[in-house]
């Protein structure tokens, strides 16, 4: 059994400023309060990143890479379009259930990301929905190609929802939303 990689001092910041952002909003922490999280002063936060603007900007900018880079890994390995679909579907729901706080922070500080780095992410979500969409097309070449993003933007709200639904145990709700993400995409 292999371990998990062990995480740098800056993703271990990254972690629990985005925990911190999740329960109370970007501007409801104050870098004394992250740092003190951290188990350092305030001002050594800045050891690692310029401000505390520069840490909401990478969390968010460094999960849209992931998704994207991972989603396009996931297709390549995949052994045709079903199987394509199947594992954007499974790696999407690992994403949710890994880091719900990352979901709470980019619905409510959206607007907080400093506009270059909104832009950036916008750019990268764009281009993994529009992975999505070329899988639900290659499937299906009669279906439009704004039809594919609303049914990926649609899969997306639904998996999402997971920070807010916390009935279930994991793996129920893993089998939950992958049931009902197929379903969604079923034509």
């Amino acid at each position: 059994m292999t371990s998990a990689p062990t995480k740098t001092r800056r993703e271990q910041i990254l972690d629990t400023a985005a925990e911190l952002f999740a329960a109370r909003g970007f501007h409801g922490v104050s870098v004394s309060e992250l740092g003190a999280a951290c188990g350092i002063s305030g001002p050594a936060l800045y050891k690692h990143f310029p401000s505390k603007d520069a840490m909401l900007a990478e969390m968010l900018v460094s999960i849209s890479q992931e998704l994207l880079r991972e989603g396009r890994a996931r297709v390549k390995a995949a052994s045709g379009t079903a199987a394509a679909i199947e594992a954007l579907i499974d790696w999407h729901v690992d994403f949710a259930l890994r880091d719900r706080a990352l979901i709470v922070v980019q619905e409510r500080d959206w607007q907080s990301l400093p506009h270059e780095a909104r832009e950036q992410v916008r750019t990268l979500q764009r281009k993994y929905v529009d992975l999505w969409a070329a899988q639900l097309r290659d499937r299906n070449p009669a279906l439009a190609l704004d039809t594919a993003r609303a049914m990926a933007h649609g899969v997306f709200g639904l998996i999402n929802s997971t920070p807010h639904n916390r009935v279930l145990p994991e793996e129920s709700t893993r089998a939950v939303l992958t049931k009902m993400a197929r379903a969604a995409l079923a034509e």
